[in-house]
């Protein structure tokens, strides 16, 4: 059963957030150095008192209740989905999100492509946004099985494609490898699962994942945190809306392809406003998803799924944007064809792991392009 859905949190649930962001206590957070050592105070703060003077969560509620918003049970799981209707005369589109992201991300792209024809469907993943509660911790590879058992239910034996970034490249990777009959092919910008026998082999490749190793020393303590104690983490990012929106701040300000100030610091509102950074913020805290947005991690981490089994070949067709992601650096194109059937590859001058956020026309012709070449059977080494 597909039934319709309106966002109505509960003004208990709001007004438990704001007194807790007025109460939040300056004093007891001393800053040793601006973005070095993690989010820029100066920018929480800054993010913080718009969010006490200005923020109008019921007037984003309002906005966000045009959408045409649906929820649905596959295999008891709890699904909040958009599904933007073309005309039918191009296969349906399943748009994928990532941590600490949202269906937002993809505000400025679907609605072109149902205009060209395809039906957009784009989900909240499992235990975000208002898909939950959800049953208990589901890894990626379990996501896709419920991702693909929306877009069954949504069109039947139809053959779809899947865009997704960070965590919604993962799942498309894995539709891909357990379902390839499904898909008429995937699009991702940022390639994380390899063949576990794949290993850079020439000077360049080398070079390249050992920068990328060495940023990321520095730039993922908080995925082995959410592997491995999402729980402990989840008793401090609960209490403190501020914490939480600090946590999720960070990411924007490393992860995006920002320009820097004098002091080598992110200039996060050169690229976002302040209402589109707490809203997505939001969008884990009215709900109550900040917790089981991060079981993604552990489910990871219990599956197994951070690789593909010595030899793999994912028949499914692929797509990839290597966008300028500043800190999960792409993955060579040599390195990705040893287990996927790369037919578009391009590489964007512009945008950073949040693209199609960041750079959305960019994204929508590059997924535009790739759709094109599945349609009259072309290949491509670097797009234009």
């Amino acid at each position: 059963m597909i039934s319709p859905y309106r966002i109505d949190v509960p003004e208990e649930r709001l007004a438990a957030i704001m007194a807790k962001v007025d109460a939040y206590d300056w004093s007891q957070l001393p800053d040793i150095g601006g973005w070095t050592a993690g989010v820029g105070i100066a920018d929480l703060k800054r993010l913080v008192a718009w969010w006490r003077d200005s923020y109008d969560w019921r007037a984003v509620e309002g906005r966000l209740n045009l959408l045409p918003q649906f929820v649905t049970d596959i295999e008891g799981e709890r699904l909040h989905f958009l599904h933007v209707r073309g005309d039918g005369s191009k296969p349906p589109v399943l748009l994928l999100h990532g941590w600490p992201g949202s269906f937002l991300e993809f505000e400025r792209i679907w609605a072109p492509l149902a205009q060209d024809g395809h039906d957009v469907v784009v989900p909240s993943l499992p235990g975000f946004a208002f898909s939950r509660p959800i049953t208990g911790v589901i890894g990626p590879r379990r996501a896709g099985a419920l991702m693909h058992g929306l877009m069954t239910r949504l069109f039947g034996e139809r053959r779809y494609l899947v865009q997704g970034g960070d965590w919604g490249a993962h799942i498309a990777s894995w539709m891909a490898h357990d379902r390839p009959e499904a898909l008429l092919g995937f699009h991702i910008n940022m390639v994380s699962i390899l063949g576990e026998d794949v290993r850079p082999a020439t000077p360049a490749e080398q070079e390249l994942i050992a920068g990328r190793q060495a940023i990321l020393e520095w730039e993922t303590g908080y995925n082995l945190e959410q592997e491995t104690r999402p729980q402990t983490l989840g008793v401090a990012l609960a209490d403190s809306p501020v914490g939480a929106a600090g946590w999720i701040l960070e990411k924007f300000g490393q992860w995006a392809d920002l320009p820097k100030r004098a002091d080598g610091s992110p200039d996060l509102w050169s690229r976002f406003s302040e209402e589109e950074l707490l809203t997505n913020i939001m969008l884990y805290l009215a709900p109550s998803a900040m917790v089981t947005a991060s079981w993604i991690y552990h489910g990871k981490r219990l599956e197994g799924s951070s690789r593909f089994p010595a030899g793999t070949r994912v028949r499914a067709p692929m797509g990839v944007a290597a966008f300028p992601d500043p800190v999960f650096l792409p993955t060579p194109r040599s390195l990705v064809e040893q287990t996927y059937d790369v037919v578009h590859w391009s590489e964007p001058g512009a945008g950073g792991h949040f693209a199609a956020l960041e750079q959305p026309e960019l994204m929508l012709a590059d997924l535009r392009a790739f759709i094109g070449k599945l349609a009259d059977g072309r290949r491509s080494d670097i797009a234009p």
